[in-house]
């Protein structure tokens, strides 16, 4: 009987650390950016970069479970170039006076073995929402010394058709649908 008790009692005890509560974790925006790059003519590639984002991930190690969402403001765009970010914030391509931001919320996060390998979830760009899979190129958690807080971040990276979001600007003189947004993500424990 004693040792029946003691299975029951070290299974309840398993089951409430595997589905701990998520911690949350505020986006550094320092080490915070999402780019993207798209062909030019088969010539060159555009790339851009988004600054002024915010976030938070709630994030459960032991049960391998989270939630990201992170905001990007889309008058933040920044090619390096004044003319060509306000061509891109214009209503022919982002349309940021009647779309300001674009959002990502990932809820399904895909392990192999002990190695977090993708983050899925919606994207949301011109009010149109879309699955997404963002691949993990890497991804760690550490002690920051600068900090003195855990802080959890990887790269990330997916490749959407711009054409299901209504940014279909240039397809007809021959750009390419297909833009890949490189995303690399840090958030401090809370």
């Amino acid at each position: 009987m004693r040792s029946a008790f003691l299975t029951i009692a070290a299974a309840a005890l398993t089951a409430t650390a595997v589905h701990a509560e998520p911690a949350t974790y505020a986006i550094d925006p320092t080490h915070t950016f999402a780019t993207f790059e798209i062909g030019h003519f088969g010539a060159s590639v555009n790339r851009g970069r988004f600054d002024k984002k915010e976030g938070s991930v709630q994030f459960d190690k032991a049960g391998r479970v989270g939630k990201v969402e992170l905001t990007f403001h889309i008058n933040s765009i920044n090619t390096g170039t004044a003319q060509f970010d306000k061509h891109l914030q214009s209503a022919e391509i982002f349309d940021a006076a009647k779309f300001p931001t674009a959002q990502f919320v990932g809820d399904k996060f895909t392990y192999e073995g002990d190695k977090l390998t993708a983050v899925s979830g919606n994207l949301t760009i011109k009010g149109k929402t879309q699955p997404v899979t963002f691949k993990a190129n890497q991804f760690a958690c550490y002690d920051s010394p600068m900090l003195k807080r855990e802080v959890c971040g990887g790269d990330f990276e997916t490749t959407i058709d711009r054409t299901a979001f209504g940014a279909d600007y240039g397809v007809q003189y021959g750009f390419p649908k297909n833009v890949r947004i490189v995303a690399q993500i840090e958030a401090i424990k809370q």
